[in-house]
This record gives C-alpha cells, structure tokens and sequence, in this order.
C-alpha cells in the first residue's frame, strides 16, 4: 500500500471553490486505491474546511519555514509528495528532496496561476494579451520552475498543456492532463432535475477571495444585469460565494433583483433551482468549477471564451452561449431565459460535455498508470529531465538558505 503525503495550500473546503472540489476529487481518488493518505497544511483551519478525517486521512499541521518539517518528513517517509500549486512546492519541496529523495514529486497545479495573473493586469491595464507578457511575467518563472523540479504536474486545462508544450517547450512527459472527475449524467440523474417550467432567476456563484470571481460580480452588477433587468423587471440575479466581503455585501440591492447570497451550504440545490448560469469572466485560467456545476445539474449557462477554456473547443457545442461582448452576453440571457426550446438544447449539450471531456472512470486508470510507471521507473525518468535536475541542484541552494534565514530571523 503506498502512502502518500499531500502538502496543502489551504484545507479543503469543496462547497467554497473549484479548487476544493478538485483536492476532494483527489483524496477519494487515493482512497479507492487503498493508499495511505496524510494531508499536511501550515493554513489555519477555516469555517468551512471538509472532514477528512472522516474519509481516513490523517490529519496534520505544519509550520512554514520551520526544522520541525524535516523531522516530521524523515519519520513519515512517504512513497508519494503531493504539492497543493506551486507555492507550497517552493516552500517544502527542497525539503522533502533532502529527506525523502526516493519520493515521487507530483505537483498538482490547479490552474496555472501565472496565466490567470497576467490576464487580471492586462484586463485591468485596458490592454489585449499576448503571450510574452505571461513569458515575461516573475511569476510564469516561478511556477515553470516548480513543474519542472517535479516528476509530474496534474494539468487540469489541456488548454494550459498545449501553451506549455507550444511556447515553453515542456515535454508531455512531464504533464499529465487530469480534468475535474465526474461519475456520468444517466437518465436516473435527469429525473432529479426540476424541469424549465419549476426553475426561475439567474445564478452566479464562487469564492469571493477569487479576484476572476469578484470581477466577474462587479461586471454584472455594473454592466450586464441592467441590460437583462430592463427587459425582465421580475427576475432576480443570486450572487453565491463563500467569504463576501463588505465591499461586496454593499452591492446587495433587492429592488434591482441583485440579491447577494454570501456562502451556499448546497450549491447543488441552489443550482437546480435556478433557470440560468451567468459567467462573464474576463480573466482566469484552468477549468471553471461554476460552468461544471451548472452543467452536472441541468443548468445551462452564458459565459465568456475564457469561460469555455479547457472545457469546449467549439462556442456552437456549448451548453448555451458564449461571448465577450456585454451587449451580446444581455441578449443571450434573455433569449435562453425565454425560449424553452433552445434551454432545452444547452441543457443536452452540457450533458455531452460532462460525459465526453470528464470521464472518472477513464481518467482514475491513466492516473493509476502514469503514477505506477514513474515510480517503477523513477531514476530513468528524472535522467530524461535535465532541466528539472539543474533547477533542483540550484532551488536546494537558494531556497534553502532564505527559509534558515526566516527561520534564524524567527527565532
């Protein structure tokens, strides 16, 4: 039985991001496989962090630039490093290489933040992005960096991979394309759908402390939703997301219909209720859980070519309308929010999408695969990466020296 070891960013918390969904997604993924799982994290615990100790992983808290992780690496001595994005590989990783060399090195990426970064500066810049200015970016250098010190990135947008692979040059061995893991939508799932006629309002949802999130909330209430209140007076907008701020609790005002709901404890059920999904993203990167959401309740949606990215290569094939002009995003809402016919046809198209593109099945076997294949062969498999191996001769140099700085300067 192999143990794994997983180094949290934050503890998981499924009902408040994508990003929780997909560590829960992970966990139970490990837990199928009858591994042995420890989920280490120097966060604090949050309101709404999951159980896992229910599901049988211990449970553990760590310190940031601290000795008390190198004893606690060299007892634990795990077969399998799981790093939570690129930060925490920068903070451990050179530790878990001094102790637990042996260790296979997944890096589980999320998204890829320095794509989503640069975007947010040139959307907020006025200007149009362009490559070289992710190439460019301090934080693009840093997150490369941390792929190539691990043996395997989990990529969860092929979108990202094809960047990767195209203007970076990353070898696809070292990438391994992992969307969100979905049981299929049957005819037993459909049942549980309240039809058009018993669904009503407009929905949006996701954390607010995600600055794509946040944006998104305030081109709707700014720019988009008196387009679609001026038409429909009696339809209200339902703004869900985990830690609103007051910022964003000032922007609730009943009598426009722009109700801010503040945390779901059943996205689920509020996603059911609710006719359609609006999604006006002008930046971000990975796969957006919201659209997935929507899509695995019967939800169609109206988003952005950010919006789609990763999840649909064609805007025709999508489970409702896609565009980037507000004037347009207005006009499609209310034409999919008044036309039972062409609802009906988004919600079919978003079941194609989850039953092709994110098959559990499929994709738990590849991973299983991949992992026992570079841990059999982990030696060869490094030998191929000169890159990674030059990066983590001088990261085990740099790093390490400022965290005993912070540590000295700690004390």
């Amino acid at each position: 039985m192999n143990h794994i070891l997983i180094i949290g960013n934050v503890w998981p918390e499924p009902n408040s991001s994508a990003a929780g969904s997909r560590m829960l997604q992970l966990i139970q993924f490990f837990r199928s496989q009858k591994w042995r799982i420890t989920f280490a994290c120097a966060a604090v615990d949050s309101n709404h962090m999951y159980d896992i100790e229910s599901l049988g992983v211990s449970r553990i808290t760590i310190q940031l630039n601290h000795p008390s992780f190198d004893e606690f690496i060299k007892q634990l001595q795990p077969d399998i490093v799981m790093f939570d994005r690129f930060m925490t590989e920068e903070q451990f990783g050179w530790r878990v290489t001094n102790h637990c060399p042996q260790a296979l090195k997944i890096l589980n990426t999320e998204d890829l933040h320095s794509l989503r970064k640069t975007r947010q500066e040139i959307v907020k810049s006025g200007k149009e992005f362009q490559i070289q200015d992710l190439l460019q970016s301090d934080i693009a250098k840093r997150e490369i960096a941390s792929i190539y010190r691990s043996d395997i990135s989990l990529m969860i947008s092929d979108f990202e991979i094809r960047l990767l692979n195209k203007h970076i040059k990353i070898d696809n061995e070292q990438l391994f394309y992992l969307p969100f893991l979905f049981d299929p939508i049957t005819s037993k799932t459909t049942e549980n759908w309240p039809d058009y006629n018993l669904r009503n309002h407009f929905i949006t949802i996701g954390n607010f402390r995600h600055e794509p999130n946040w944006d998104s909330v305030l081109y709707l209430k700014t720019t988009i939703w008196p387009l679609i209140r001026k038409q429909l007076p009696d339809v209200e907008l339902h703004i869900y997301g985990a830690y609103p701020p007051p910022k964003a609790t000032q922007l609730h005002n009943p009598k426009q219909g722009f109700h801010i709901k503040g945390w779901a404890k059943d996205a689920t059920k509020v996603m059911k209720e609710a006719r359609i999904c609006l999604a006006p993203l002008r930046f971000g990167a990975g796969i957006k859980g919201k659209l997935a959401e929507a899509m695995c309740n019967g939800t169609p949606s109206i988003t952005t070519t950010i919006g789609i990215e990763g999840m649909c290569s064609k805007e025709s094939d999508w489970n409702g309308f896609v565009t980037d002009d507000p004037k347009k995003f207005a006009e499609n809402a209310l034409k999919l929010y008044k036309n039972q016919s062409i609802w009906q046809q988004a919600q079919q198209k978003g079941i194609e999408i989850i039953n092709t593109r994110f098959q559990k099945e499929k994709f738990n076997q590849d991973l299983i695969d991949c992992i026992c294949i570079i841990k059999e062969n982990l030696q060869e498999h490094r030998s191929k990466n000169f890159i990674g191996a030059m990066l983590q001769h001088h990261t085990l140099k740099s790093t390490e020296y400022m965290s005993r700085w912070i540590e000295e300067k700690n004390k």
